[in-house]
């Protein structure tokens, strides 16, 4: 695709251009490193948050263990792609400095102290506190040497029958080198010796993937039966000596190694990206070592040798009290039988302006509906894209592809729609981090059916989550769309805050259409009025905005930003807040993950407050709230605020203009979320956070168990409905030619101590 065309002048461009003057004045004042936050100790204090879930004692038993292996996922991404980068700059030696000030040595030590106190105060957690408390309730992870006969005999055998026949012991000497181990593999590092004597021997066990790293023993009937588990690796180290007969053991210790796992691609080069993507993941799961962990009394010597054979240094090298991962604990979070010790289940919502049945088509041609998910089903998406694969009078579907399940109806419903004829194109982000095989596995199937695949844009990510249906209506061909800020991923949608917009309004879904051709045709970029498209104008019209704000609020007009992201990053948009704060327009900025900006600094932020919300479900939405001068802006979006969403990614940000649909963002979404005192915690001008707690009499506001209980009240009305309307045999409900339909809301966490009321739920 050609470089962008220049755009067309929007109206929320600045009228002024700044000078170069300005421009430089501004960035001296705002840019000094001291106003600014490492991305990466950000990133390792959203981790520290989700520890303090673990940590809190009002959380469901099993649901702490959860967060608990969260942390840990969290920390090998965090390895596997950030460490490893900073590794990288440290051995080329580059003289890259952050906006933080600090060196890319620097932020490696800082790092390595975070990481250390984190993993201590989890092991600690899980020892001293959960371990005590899983007892209490009948839950027990056994070391295998103080199991009693019986089960020490049943261990036994379940390690001869389902784990002996698998394992397969990798001498190491002069013949043999080191073996290759994938990254996050789980091994055992043995030392044995001959009868006679001689040199010591090494080998590597490799612990299988296919066995649960968490063995539930048999348990009775009887309703207070025990849950007793083992470790695999325990089990494997207490019977090692069956691998090696004729050999004397001087030890065995478990370790786990972590990798460089990103993905390097010269698309230019790559002849055929699907399958150098295929290689390149291959290669990743070998790439560098960057972190070992080894058991707590793992010998001096043995873990010198580890870290030669890894070329790794005693920084890298992480002891751990407990089990290598807290992930190898999924299989006792999944349990079912232990629901008592869970969140209450919940179950999403209809929105009511698509109840069963409905036709999708019929509703969108008279109004816009918003959903919020996961409050309100994901499913509803689901249906209509299966609807309009079968409905004879859709032509054509169009569709980007981030992440998807590997089960994907999404993706089945592509597949029937291109087997029926109808024009199917498909824009799939083969390097999806972490999802590229899926994304794989389902390129090439909708390839065999006929439909247009697109592997995104030459050195772009296709973030954006866009679906267009053409339809040959009674009066015309009308185009039907969907905006998300979230994937196509019917499991994920069911745990992270999305919203979705559905839509026939013809500007903007002439404007998405302009998009999917902008990505698979030979056009330029046209320039669009309603929609921001990174990484054309999204960046330059967001700084518009912002100094559009500060302008309101220096002629004295109503001037206030509230934007909801994943992650704040960008420093020339950390610069313009800084900007805007400093004429005392009022920002408020929540944002779950990465931030770098400092808030409540005088004279630089006093006016901007950061908060983050963890709780049962992870934030996901983008929302960007501007106040205009009393006519209010709110855009939903799949970016966040980072260079890499503005310049290396295809995203989208779409206006909410339906007044009613635009009004319940500004008034009841985003105040549940800034008057969140249970899972909120507002960051402090040095970088921490602190816990919001209850202001004076009021009662404990939480925005997801709030939107939740929403949803719960709308699932009884519906059933009461449908139950009257069987009572009195009435025709089926009908929906309203009524161009508003109100958004979902819904909830989440465990209930706070008194229910959110209107003062704390609703902006003042």
């Amino acid at each position: 695709m050609p470089e962008a065309q220049a755009t067309a002048r929007t109206e929320e461009q600045s009228p002024a251009i700044a000078t170069p003057e300005v421009v430089r004045t501004a960035h001296e004042r705002f840019g000094d490193p001291k106003n600014f936050i490492n991305r990466e100790l950000s990133w390792l204090e959203f981790d520290r948050r989700v520890l303090e879930e673990a940590q809190d004692p009002r959380q469901p038993l099993i649901e702490r263990v959860k967060f608990l292996t969260i942390v840990s996922s969290n920390l090998d991404e965090f390895f596997e792609i950030r460490v490893a980068g900073i590794k990288q700059q440290i051995e080329s030696e580059t003289s890259e400095i952050g906006p933080d000030g600090l060196s890319p040595t620097e932020t490696f030590d800082r790092i390595q102290k975070t990481v250390r106190e984190l993993v201590a105060t989890q092991y600690a957690l899980w020892k001293n506190e959960l371990l005590p408390e899983l007892a209490k309730n009948g839950i027990y992870v056994r070391e295998i040497a103080e199991l009693p006969a019986k089960r020490a005999a049943w261990a036994h055998r379940y390690f001869q029958q389902e784990v002996f026949p698998m394992l397969t012991p990798l001498a190491v000497d002069a013949s043999h080198p080191f073996p290759h181990l994938l990254n996050r593999s789980h091994n055992l590092l043995v030392r044995a010796k001959t009868r006679r004597r001689g040199e010591p021997l090494h080998a590597i066990v490799q612990v299988p993937r296919v066995v649960p790293r968490l063995i539930l023993m048999p348990r009775g009937t009887g309703a207070n039966e025990p849950w007793e588990y083992i470790y695999l690796a325990s089990l494997i180290k207490q019977h090692i000596a069956e691998l090696f007969p004729g050999l004397i053991l001087d030890g065995a210790h478990a370790f786990r190694v972590t990798r460089n796992s990103d993905l390097y691609i010269d698309e230019e080069e790559a002849e055929n990206l699907l399958r150098t993507i295929e290689q390149e993941l291959r290669r990743s799961r070998r790439g560098n070592a960057v972190r070992l962990e080894v058991e707590a009394d793992c010998p001096k010597d043995f873990l010198e040798l580890l870290l030669r054979f890894f070329n790794l240094s005693q920084a890298d090298a992480y002891k751990l009290d407990g089990p290598l991962s807290m992930t190898h604990l999924a299989p006792l979070v999944a349990n079912d039988a232990l629901a008592k010790l869970k969140d209450r289940p919940f179950q999403p919502a209809r929105d009511p302006a698509l109840p069963l049945h409905v036709d999708f088509f019929e509703v969108l041609r008279h109004q816009d509906v918003l959903l919020h998910h996961p409050y309100d089903s994901f499913d509803q998406i689901v249906e209509w894209i299966e609807a309009a694969a079968r409905d004879p009078q859709v032509l054509a579907i169009k569709i980007t592809l981030y992440r998807t399940s590997g089960d994907s109806p999404i993706v089945e419903a592509l597949i029937d729609a291109a087997n029926a004829g109808k024009q199917v194109t498909a824009i799939v982000e083969l390097r999806a981090r972490f999802d590229e095989a899926s994304n794989i596995q389902w390129a090439r199937r909708l390839e065999e059916a006929g439909a247009h695949v697109i592997y995104g844009v030459v050195g772009l990510k296709t973030h954006c989550k866009a679906l267009l249906i053409v339809r040959r209506d009674a009066d015309q061909l009308r185009r039907y769309v969907h905006l998300g800020t979230g994937n196509y991923h019917s499991r994920t949608a069911r745990i992270y805050t999305d919203f979705s917009l559905l839509t026939s309004e013809p500007q903007l879904s002439e404007e998405v259409a302009t998009v999917f051709n902008t990505l698979t045709g030979l056009a330029g970029y046209p320039g669009l009025k309603k929609l921001m498209v990174a990484p054309f104008d999204m960046h330059s019209r967001l700084i518009a905005l912002i100094e559009r704000e500060r302008d309101n609020a220096q002629a004295g007009k109503p001037a206030r930003i509230v934007a909801k992201l994943n992650a704040l990053v960008d420093q020339e948009i950390i610069e313009k807040l800084y900007e805007a704060s400093c004429t005392d327009v009022s920002i408020d900025l929540i944002v779950r993950g990465i931030c770098c900006l400092r808030p409540k600094i005088p004279d630089l932020s006093e006016n901007i407050r950061v908060i983050s919300i963890v709780g049962r479900f992870l934030e996901h939405s983008r929302i960007f709230h501007f106040e205009n001068g009393g006519q209010p802006k709110v855009f939903l979006s799949s970016a966040d605020w980072m260079p890499r969403n503005f310049y290396r990614r295809i995203e989208l940000a779409f206006p909410v203009e339906n007044p009613m649909l635009r009004d319940q963002i500004i008034n009841e979404v985003l105040p549940s979320f800034l008057n969140d005192r249970v899972k909120a915690r507002e960051l402090q001008p040095d970088g921490s956070y602190r816990r919001l707690k209850p202001e004076g009499s009021e009662p404990s506001a939480q925005a997801q168990w709030h939107f939740r209980e929403v949803s719960r009240e709308r699932v009884k009305k519906m059933t009461g409905s449908k139950k009257k309307l069987r009572a009195d045999k009435l025709i089926p409900i009908t929906v309203a030619s009524d161009k508003s339909a109100a958004p979902a809301e819904s909830g989440t966490d465990q209930q706070p101590t008194s229910t959110p009321s209107a003062k704390t739920t609703k902006q003042s």
